[in-house]
């Protein structure tokens, strides 16, 4: 199978085990460490979270499991009895949280429910029609909330779909990266991890991260998968493409791609911008 081609940057990876303290080389135990309670402030979407410990000498070391978070990373000012550690939550629905001590003795197992009125949308406004999009935070937490990084900072503005492919073996067109003139900005935030083993397959009609064939090297660019193309899924020995998301209206307007004439490397003749992309819910 032909990768999803781009230029690399450098990688980043979802934090779930952080918040390490004491000195270097020092080894907390259950026996020195307790925690005996764990508060937080707001629970919402894409939002950041405090969450306050209490405890007894927790300035030994501890470590935090949220799988909810982007990144945790703690607020100055703490003490041995309390510390406060600040994430933006990401995923959404009850997420078991987990404090250990520093030789791994569970100190601390919970959940937190992080509500989600309903699916975040984003209406991508092209040349050749209006797409609606509806993301799943759920099944892709990371990639969701890097697309909506992308457009909430108006990155997308002016980018086109630079690579439409209609072969016999798959069916794409894949944007967001890349300038009329077919330069490449630096994309502002840091690359992700892969989140193709999250049951969503590439069929027709939804929406995956590109990547270069370094596994974590997604940035801003994306692609719709014109037809179903299960070859792009997580396997066992392939490591595949991660979908987040599917067009709810405008696959008209998605099954247009394919029929714009393109050069010998994939490029549309004919350039078709994305004007716009804007969250509509």
């Amino acid at each position: 199978m032909k990768l999803l081609h781009w230029i690399a940057v450098s990688c980043a990876s979802l934090t779930l085990l952080t918040a390490c303290g004491g000195g270097s080389g020092s080894t907390s135990t259950a026996s020195t460490v307790s925690v005996t309670a764990v508060t937080t402030d707001q629970l919402l979407y894409r939002k950041v979270t405090n969450m306050t410990i209490v405890g007894k000498n927790l300035d030994l070391g501890i470590n935090i499991s949220n799988p909810g978070c982007l990144k945790i990373t703690e607020v100055a000012g703490g003490s041995s009895t309390q510390r406060v550690f600040a994430c933006k939550m990401i995923a959404t629905g009850t997420i078991a949280v987990s404090i250990t001590a520093g030789d791994n003795s569970k100190l601390y197992s919970g959940s937190l429910t992080i509500p989600l009125a309903a699916q975040p949308q984003v209406t991508m406004k092209t040349t050749l029609g209006d797409i609606v999009i509806e993301l799943n935070p759920a099944k892709a937490p990371i990639s969701v909330d890097n697309f909506l990084n992308y457009v909430e900072n108006g990155f997308y503005v002016n980018k086109i779909f630079h690579r439409v492919v209609n072969s016999t073996s798959y069916s794409i067109a894949q944007g967001g990266g890349y300038t009329s003139d077919l330069q490449q900005p630096t994309p502002p935030f840091a690359a992700i991890k892969l989140e193709s083993n999250n049951g969503l397959s590439n069929l027709r009609g939804t929406i995956g991260m590109a990547r270069t064939s370094a596994v974590d090297s997604a940035t801003s660019q994306f692609y719709f998968n014109v037809a179903d193309n299960t070859g792009f899924d997580y396997t066992a020995s392939n490591p595949g493409y991660a979908v987040f998301g599917k067009i709810v209206t405008g696959l008209d307007i998605m099954d247009k791609f394919k029929t714009v004439a393109t050069n010998s490397n994939d490029v549309p003749s004919t350039a078709i911008f994305i004007n716009a992309v804007i969250q509509t819910q």
